[in-house]
């Protein structure tokens, strides 16, 4: 699938609860906030649009050239959040969405490149995977968007990604900072602070 054809969409709008009262985004990490490490690996890849769904961050994502949706609900979980972006994928027409999370800061566009070779026509499913399971980010075709809009909860669109097409990238590079811990250990493998 060409990446022109799909919109980017960056979950942004969690809860965090397991990270404390501070916003795991805006944390350093290698001199740039722990969600803008994504936006930068992807700022080259042509994607059609670029949408982000936010809630309480002060990152500016909209000077990013990213589109912001707003998130009251971050408590609903991953799909409400989903099922907000899903409206600005469908408004610009996309053959396809690529979902990342913005707390997962060593993804690389080479292997979103990857998801995009893989991922051929509007029934496609492909995933991230360390190996041993499956992960975003991942790309869904067209035909998927009805479902990604109804998907409830955390769970998000995890039962697609479990039956679809899985690209294999190293454990660090879909390292998921879910709490101070992670990100200790993530500056702890990279000798900063």
């Amino acid at each position: 699938m060409r990446a022109e054809d799909v919109v980017l969409l960056l979950l942004a709008a969690g809860k965090s609860d397991r990270f404390g009262a501070a916003d795991k985004l805006e944390q350093s990490f290698l001199h740039q906030p722990i969600g803008f490490h994504v936006v930068t690996a992807l700022e080259a890849v042509p994607f059609k649009a670029r949408v982000a769904v936010v809630s309480g961050t002060t990152l500016d994502f909209a000077a990013r050239g990213y589109e912001v949706v707003h998130n009251a609900r971050p408590d609903a979980g991953q799909g409400h959040s989903l099922a907000l972006c899903m409206a600005a994928a469908r408004a610009h027409e996309a053959a396809g969405v690529l979902i990342a999370l913005a707390d997962m800061p060593r993804v690389t566009a080479a292997h979103v490149w990857r998801l995009l070779d893989e991922a051929k026509g509007p029934d496609a499913v492909v995933a991230s995977s360390d190996g041993h399971a499956p992960c975003p980010p991942a790309l869904f075709g067209a035909n998927h968007f009805d479902t990604l809009e109804t998907v409830e909860g955390d769970q998000g669109a995890r039962a697609l990604i479990r039956a679809g097409h899985h690209v294999i990238a190293s454990p660090a590079e879909l390292v998921d900072i879910d709490t101070p811990e992670d990100l200790a250990a993530l500056r702890a493998r990279y000798g900063v602070d």
